[in-house]
């Protein structure tokens, strides 16, 4: 076992105070949500910044850096990013170029190979790219997870038959990535076939679902709990439930996320400290003893059943909308847990978490998650009186800001308790209009 430091969960709320390095730094931040809107925002608070520029960003991080309009994707473009405004350090935001393995493409080439990227590189990034990859990387670290098989079409009639096996409800997944869409839960053996062979023969979540984890259904109640990692150190920042469903009281559609709330009430002491021995520990040993360099962040979906937590998914990034709540809780200085990742020495940092409340209500554009209304001119975000407005699907359009995601704003709100949080979250979010808006006035009345 590594040797690897407990976390104190007696959190200060005590300010921390900046170390002072020897140069300034020019950060490159890639993506353009809510998430890249609330890293942006914690950056610029640290000493150690110089300049900030975020590709391609949106009309809310332009507040804090300068947008450059290159896709997150465009690996070259972003090469010529870094060299033309001498970045010093990256960090990628969203799952899509880590996957494909940007960090593996800077490290091969001769001019930016020193440039630290926070981000796994390609390997480690399958633990989201790949369903499969990652469920068979728990198995053999003996992380607590649901039963599951993988299953492609040219073995779907094995696949048929292992339906019956597990229990109803069945969870079906896409392998690969399929933008949050790609995980069913199918009541019936019926529904279960027809779902799989509309994923494996007809491509309904395109390449991502050519292959198929059907896996058992956890019953409990999840929560989001998130790690940065140098490859051998680790922290846990605060953990964070979201609300993935459209209507109040968890009905409707999926979505990618109607808000969040952090602390969560149930992850005490206690059952943190199972997460940590049971599947903290466990994840990071496991990397390191399987050659996958990870520096980066790494986001753990967990089941509360009774008490024990299960494992329902890796991501290779920080959620979203919890970064926006999690974000709002670190005291320390960002930048400096970033610089002490990107070196290896992640365990001589500090981090100091708040011990209030932080709850995020996502407001979005008329007809989310199916077709939804663009270009809708926002109005009343300077009437916002207790909460942080990170924007997350925005463009600035002369002296107009503009919709054009599906989620626009995610209204955060940093309160001594939690019913006066999410209380502040939402008055805040009314407070903003524009056309066709929506947003779930229960965020959080859960835990109450």
């Amino acid at each position: 076992m590594l040797n690897i430091p407990k976390i104190d969960y007696n959190f200060d709320s005590n300010l921390h105070q900046n170390k002072n390095y020897l140069c300034k730094m020019n950060i490159l931040l890639l993506g353009s949500g809510g998430r890249e809107s609330a890293f942006a925002w914690k950056i610029t608070q640290s000493t150690n910044c110089e300049k900030l520029f975020i590709a391609p960003g949106n009309a809310g991080t332009a507040q804090y850096g300068t947008n450059i309009n290159i896709k997150v994707t465009d690996f070259m473009g972003i090469k010529q990013a870094v060299l033309n405004h001498r970045i010093d350090l990256v960090l990628v935001g969203p799952e899509e170029p880590l996957v494909k393995g940007i960090h593996d493409f800077f490290l091969a080439d001769d001019e930016i190979k020193n440039i630290p990227v926070i981000g796994p590189q390609k390997e480690g990034a399958q633990l989201e790219g790949s369903k499969d990859f990652s469920k068979q990387f728990m198995v053999r670290n003996g992380i607590p997870a649901a039963t599951s098989k993988t299953f492609t079409k040219d073995t779907l009639q094995e696949g048929y038959e292992y339906l019956a096996t597990i229990g109803l409800p069945i969870v079906l997944k896409a392998d690969g990535l399929a933008a949050g869409k790609g995980v069913l839960i199918c009541s019936s053996i019926e529904e279960a076939k027809q779902e799989l062979n509309e994923m494996l023969l007809d491509a309904k979540f395109g390449d991502a679902s050519s292959s198929v984890v059907v896996e058992q259904f956890l019953q409990g109640i999840e929560l989001s709990v998130f790690v940065l990692t140098d490859g051998t150190h680790y922290k846990i920042l605060p953990e964070a439930k979201d609300y993935k469903r459209i209507g109040e009281g968890d009905t409707g559609l999926n979505t990618g996320g109607m808000g969040s709330v952090s602390p969560v009430p149930f992850a005490d002491k206690a059952f943190m400290e199972k997460v940590e021995r049971n599947v903290i520990i466990p994840t990071v040993n496991g990397l390191k003893a399987e050659n996958i360099p990870y520096k980066g962040f790494i986001f753990i979906g967990l089941m509360n059943c009774n008490g024990e937590p299960w494992v329902i998914e890796y991501n290779c990034r920080m959620g979203d909308p919890e970064t926006e709540s999690v974000m709002t809780r670190i005291e320390s200085d960002f930048v400096d847990l970033l610089l002490a990742t990107a070196n290896g020495k992640l365990n001589q940092e500090e981090l100091i978490i708040s011990n209030k409340v932080a709850a995020t209500v996502m407001m979005v554009a008329g007809g989310y998650p199916g077709e939804y209304l663009k270009d809708k001119v926002i109005t009343g975000i300077e009437n916002v009186r207790g909460s942080k407005v990170f924007h997350a699907g925005t463009y600035q359009d002369k002296e107009e800001i503009k919709t054009s995601g599906g989620r626009v704003l995610a209204v955060t709100s940093l309160q001594p308790d939690m019913f006066t949080a999410l209380q502040q979250a939402t008055a805040d979010a009314s407070r903003i209009y524009f056309d066709g808006m929506y947003f779930r006035r229960d965020i959080g009345f859960d835990l109450l």
